[in-house]
């Protein structure tokens, strides 16, 4: 009985073993793995637009050149503009300053009268009877008396002083340093200088009278406010000689 057992025990292994997986091919050993490389940076590719000019391009020597021509039309330019800015500003007939260029010098005058309290006068000048002198002689003898006029105003004023043609027949002078007394007394001076001036037409001489008020420059001035106040006082002085005269 035993021995039967044993049997049976032999053959069941000996089932079992058949019946068993057989192991399979042992698998082929991994691959060893390659460390990845660094991606180099790609440079775009150079077109027509993108690629560098050639240094002999833009020889040294060229560019000093035209850069040096460049300036110096520049510097003509500017001298130009400044030429023709300067020109809008001066009567062409008179040689003087005109209305524009007139109100410029104010307007720099009140800020330094602001800033440093130095006195200054503006003289309003209209002059009498000139539009009948014109309208009898022509335009070309009036043009001979507004010139003969305007330069008796410069020579009875300082370099400092300042005269222009504010339009037609009337004149600005602007006067430095003067109190209102002064100013008052240089006002009715000038009167009395453009009528001792004469101009000859043949063996006709010509004058003509003249009517002046004046303003003080304030501080706070713009060139309207100065020239309207002593407008006003000018058409005053004709409106009283007028008077005298009647």
């Amino acid at each position: 009985m035993a021995k039967q057992k044993v049997v049976l025990v032999d053959e069941a292994v000996a089932r079992l073993g058949r019946q068993a997986p057989q192991p399979e091919a042992s698998a082929k050993p991994a691959k060893a793995v390659e460390p990845v490389k660094a991606v180099e940076p790609v440079e775009p590719a150079e077109t027509a637009e993108t690629a560098p000019l050639p240094a002999a391009a833009f020889p040294t020597d060229d560019l000093s050149r035209e850069v040096e021509r460049l300036r110096a039309e520049l510097a003509v330019a500017q001298r130009r503009i400044i030429e023709l800015e300067q020109a809008a500003d001066i009567d062409v007939l008179l040689e003087v300053i005109n209305r524009r260029g007139f109100e410029r010098v104010l307007r720099r005058s009140a800020a330094y009268v602001r800033r440093y309290g130095t006195p200054a006068a503006l003289v309003y000048l209209d002059l009498d009877y000139f539009k009948p002198l014109n309208d009898r002689y022509g335009h070309a003898v009036g043009d001979l008396v507004l010139h003969a006029v305007a330069k008796t105003l410069q020579r009875a004023v300082r370099e400092s002083d300042v005269v222009a043609r504010l339009g037609g027949d009337e004149f600005g002078v602007l006067l430095w340093n003067l109190s209102e007394i002064q100013a008052a007394a240089k006002a009715r001076a000038l009167e009395a200088a453009i009528a001792a001036t004469v101009v000859m037409h043949g063996d006709a001489p010509l004058s003509v009278g003249v009517s002046a008020g004046f303003a003080m420059l304030g501080p706070g001035d713009e060139p309207r406010d100065v020239i309207s106040r002593a407008d006003m006082a000018m058409y005053a002085r004709k409106r009283a000689g007028r008077a005298r005269a009647g």
